[in-house]
């Protein structure tokens, strides 16, 4: 199949390069041409593990080209995906839907023949109707099927979830535009991966539901976290407990300093967007929003009290600051806050993130930014675990408890049991135990 993908971003990158590793002859758009001259040199965007080879190889084999120019990419398509930003608009926390229209109109003007039109974007209920009127209105005589098929991955592990997913949701009542999605997720049958057809609408408000429940089982363990504080009992073996019943699973009961990144916060601000519009209030999405915004602020003044109330004058090192592990996505990073609440406490902020701290500085005037923990942790008042990477789970406790000016580790992912610590003579801050 010949799928052209517009947009270079996340969602773009990573479906454009695992189409083209299934076979299909695939050109990524992208109106950057810096973006796309950095791509087609080897350098992605992104940080995501595996895709700057699984891109170098496609590029290679002659399956997967970039591109500026959308119109010669999608004369000849037979689906063309819309796989561009939808970030929350300023004011009232819908979806930005701008990108998504203008590409589709450039799509509507260029197209020659037949073809599926498929957002791949996040896009509330209804903008499918939205983005079909607008090729009726740009080209009324061009055969164009539009289709909802939104994406399921998570950061850190984006191209296993693309080839190896739950489901393939693909929201049309249009049987050819059903034979062409087949034919592209063809590949996957072998995995057994159900494709699920349903109407268009539907698709859209299952990556939302999706999205929101999640959201909510993060949101509830990290209540009950606090709730164990209170009475002493200890979150991991609640977590553990509840997690073995095949009903609730064990998956997003992990406490911690609260959701970030690039969909949870959009998403379900997103959904109580439409669900005001609809007049269907979702109460239990909102006091998730409201929850989750008002805990990341309270995990630094977890890591205050832990320093016994007061931090002027003193440093504290910060050991991760992308939303979660395996990316440099910054978007509504936990650390964002936690680092705000002590500098507004006026400690001196030192940190270290394997990825994301060139897409940190900008978001945190006044930190200094270092080359790793044992250097981020010189001279400090408290060490604060924000993001769990992988190289963080097995500090040398000694060798920090000799470069910090005080022993007090605030673990705010509950990576290290209790009787390492112990050993290291820190006093121990976790969540929830």
């Amino acid at each position: 199949m010949r799928i052209a993908m517009i947009g270079t971003g996340y969602v773009g990158l990573v479906s454009g390069a695992c189409f083209s590793d299934f076979g299909h002859d695939v050109i990524c758009v992208d109106k950057d041409a810096g973006k796309i001259a950095s791509i087609e040199a080897g350098k992605m965007p992104i940080y995501e593990p595996g895709l700057e080879d699984l891109v170098s190889s496609n590029v290679k084999a002659g399956r997967l080209t970039f591109t500026t120019d959308l119109a010669a990419a999608v004369a000849d398509a037979d689906a063309v995906f819309i796989g561009v930003g939808t970030p929350s608009r300023r004011g009232d926390g819908h979806a930005d839907l701008s990108y998504v229209f203008a590409a589709t109109r450039e799509i509507a003007a260029a197209v020659k023949k037949p073809v599926v039109i498929v957002t791949k974007s996040t896009v509330p209920v209804g903008t499918g109707d939205e983005v079909e009127r607008i090729i009726r209105e740009v080209n009324p005589d061009i055969q164009a099927h539009v289709v909802s098929n939104p994406e399921f991955l998570r950061e850190g592990a984006a191209i296993d979830d693309f080839k190896r997913p739950d489901r393939i949701v693909c929201g049309t009542e249009s049987e050819d535009a059903k034979e062409v999605m087949r034919e592209i997720y063809r590949p996957l049958y072998l995995n057994q991966a159900p494709l699920l057809f349903v109407s268009r609408r539907t698709s859209e408000l299952i990556k939302y539901a999706a999205n929101a429940f999640l959201a909510v089982k993060i949101t509830f363990i990290n209540e009950i976290a606090d709730l164990c504080e209170a009475v002493g009992a200890n979150v991991q073996d609640v977590s553990r407990g509840i997690g073995l019943d095949n009903r609730i699973g064990s998956k997003f009961l992990h406490a911690g300093p609260g959701y970030g990144g690039s969909c949870f916060p959009k998403d379900t601000l997103a959904l109580l967007k439409t669900s005001e519009d609809y007049q269907t209030p979702q109460r239990i999405v909102e006091a998730t929003v409201q929850v989750n915004d008002s805990r990341k602020r309270a995990m630094g003044r977890k890591v205050l009290k832990a320093m016994g109330g007061d931090a002027r004058g003193k440093t504290v090192a910060v050991l991760g600051l992308t939303f979660k592990p395996e990316t440099d996505d910054m978007r509504d990073a936990p650390s964002i806050a936690v680092v705000q609440a002590l500098q507004d406490a006026g400690a001196k902020i030192r940190a270290y993130d394997p990825e994301g701290m060139e897409q940190a500085r900008p978001l945190m005037p006044g930190v200094e930014m270092c080359d790793g923990p044992y250097v981020a942790a010189e001279g400090a008042s408290a060490l604060v675990i924000v993001t769990e990477w992988s190289e963080f789970r097995a500090l040398d406790l000694n060798r920090m408890a000799t470069v910090m000016a005080e022993k007090v580790l605030v673990d705010l992912r509950n990576i290290y049991p209790s009787r390492e610590i112990d050993k290291a003579g820190f006093s121990y801050t976790g969540v929830g135990r």
